[in-house]
């Protein structure tokens, strides 16, 4: 049973979440760490965890406590959707990066100590045969978040359960994510120092790959260049042409060289950069924060359109996950109460491509007005904002507790206590999330959201506008 909350582990947990706070509004105002970039927390989907949770730059195992929601509850099982660990580039990215460090070696001519030392010190590491795999980082990141939530929820991520054969393991096919999942097991079996039990997970594609399954999704979204008319847009717009001016003239090469292409491929080598090697590039210093803005916008409206709010299909593509949740939470509330409970819990290793359409689906992140190419100005404190919500690692954590007036869920995104949209109390009962999600439980047909009729191959454009039943 979860121990009760006390009130100096209240404390604790008050100040630890307020330093976050302080350190998150210090990364902002440029009062950090030399070796962090000053734009690290603009890299959306590229970004560090632990610049998410800023805490753990000193403790990487440090934890937010976990609050039951009363002294009566014990927590009796956790689901954990988790993005897999940092990667290296995908083989378009390093193309990309290639043609960017031959245009700065050949033609840029500044006299600034970054540049000279890109030109003549820093080697061009990246290989096409990289393409999108774990970086040792990215195991690590697995690693540590396993020992973090076995420390977080010691009834649920326990070596009983484990051995038990209650904790089930479930993957994209995807080698990152396989070597992710892989890694989380490593963090549990050195942190109880079990050699006898070896490494099971299965792969299941339907369920963590969903979007490939999705035909309408495919062809109406992925393969449709209106679907992201808003970030074309975007690209040539006023505030992107002046990012890319002020790089040509920090290269000191022709305007006409410096595409928005070798200005994203710039902005990513820095997160790169970063990521992997926790270093802060002289590639970095081709942006300030005024750009990483412009350039975190593009990204947030590339996701948005395409995994987000942007089209109704983006977000029913994950019904699948959604009732594969649900059921799974109504068996576990079953089952406790004839006192055998079969899956303590449930850790699912995906991609942010599978995160970002289920907490749209469950409506978290929503902004009353939708992003588009030209409200880039009064988007800046937008909801959907992926450096936050979507770091590598980033994971969307269910637990079940078993209370004396029933089963009440608690949800936390990235080790963080949210709140489900529309609710009011951070750990409701069971029976009214389901009441919430009511008519989601009751359609979101994953067949008939997917199916593709003659008529429907694409979805009309409407910036301004929500078709949604939430």
């Amino acid at each position: 049973m979860t121990p009760a909350f006390s009130k100096q582990s209240l404390i604790l947990t008050t100040f630890s979440l307020a330093l976050t706070r302080l350190s998150y509004c210090s990364i902002a105002k440029g009062n950090v760490d030399s070796n962090i970039p000053l734009i690290a927390n603009y890299f959306g989907t590229k970004g560090r965890y632990e610049d998410v949770n800023p805490y753990l730059r000193d403790n990487i195992l440090a934890v937010n406590t976990s609050r039951p929601p009363s002294s009566d509850c014990s927590a009796i099982h956790l689901t954990a959707i988790i993005r897999h660990g940092t990667r290296y580039p995908t083989t378009k990215n390093i193309k990309k990066i290639h043609r960017l460090y031959d245009l700065v070696v050949n033609e840029a001519s500044s006299t600034e100590k970054w540049l000279e030392h890109i030109q003549t010190e820093w080697k061009m590491w990246y290989t096409e045969d990289m393409d999108g795999k774990l970086v040792q980082k990215g195991r690590d990141d697995h690693r540590h978040l396993a020992i973090r939530l076995a420390t977080m929820f010691p009834s649920l991520v326990s070596e009983e359960n484990l051995r038990g054969g209650r904790i089930k393991f479930t993957t994209s096919s995807k080698h990152r994510c396989v070597d992710s999942i892989e890694a989380f097991q490593v963090g549990l079996l050195n942190l109880w120092k079990v050699k006898d039990v070896g490494q099971l997970h299965e792969i299941d594609d339907d369920l963590m790959r969903f979007f490939d399954k999705c035909q309408r999704f495919v062809e109406s979204v992925e393969n449709n260049p209106s679907a992201l008319m808003e970030v074309k847009l975007f690209k040539a717009s006023a505030a992107m042409q002046k990012v890319q001016r002020k790089m040509a003239d920090r290269l000191r090469v022709p305007y006409s060289l410096v595409t928005p292409a070798m200005v994203e491929a710039a902005f990513f080598l820095c997160s790169y950069e970063f990521a992997i090697k926790s270093l802060h590039s002289p590639w970095c210093q081709l942006f300030d924060e005024e750009d990483a803005l412009v350039l975190e916008y593009k990204n947030d409206l590339k996701q948005y359109w395409k995994r987000g709010y942007g089209h109704n299909i983006n977000r029913k593509s994950s019904c699948t996950l959604f009732h594969d949740l649900f059921n799974r939470l109504d068996l576990i509330s079953h089952q406790h109460r004839s006192g055998q409970v079969s899956e303590a819990v449930t850790v699912q290793v995906g991609h942010g491509e599978t995160l970002l359409p289920l907490l749209s689906l469950l409506g978290f992140f929503r902004d009353v007005t939708p992003l588009t190419a030209d409200n880039f100005l009064s988007q800046r404190e937008r909801a959907f904002r992926t450096s936050r919500i979507v770091p590598y690692a980033a994971n969307l954590l269910f637990v079940l507790y078993a209370c004396g007036e029933g089963p009440r869920l608690q949800v936390l995104l990235n080790e963080r206590l949210v709140t489900f949209p529309g609710m009011k109390e951070p750990a409701p009962l069971y029976r009214e999330v389901r009441e919430r999600y009511g008519a989601l439980l009751q359609g979101c047909d994953f067949h008939r959201e997917c199916g593709v009729t003659p008529s429907r191959h694409t979805e009309p454009h409407h910036p301004h506008s929500h078709n949604s039943e939430l």
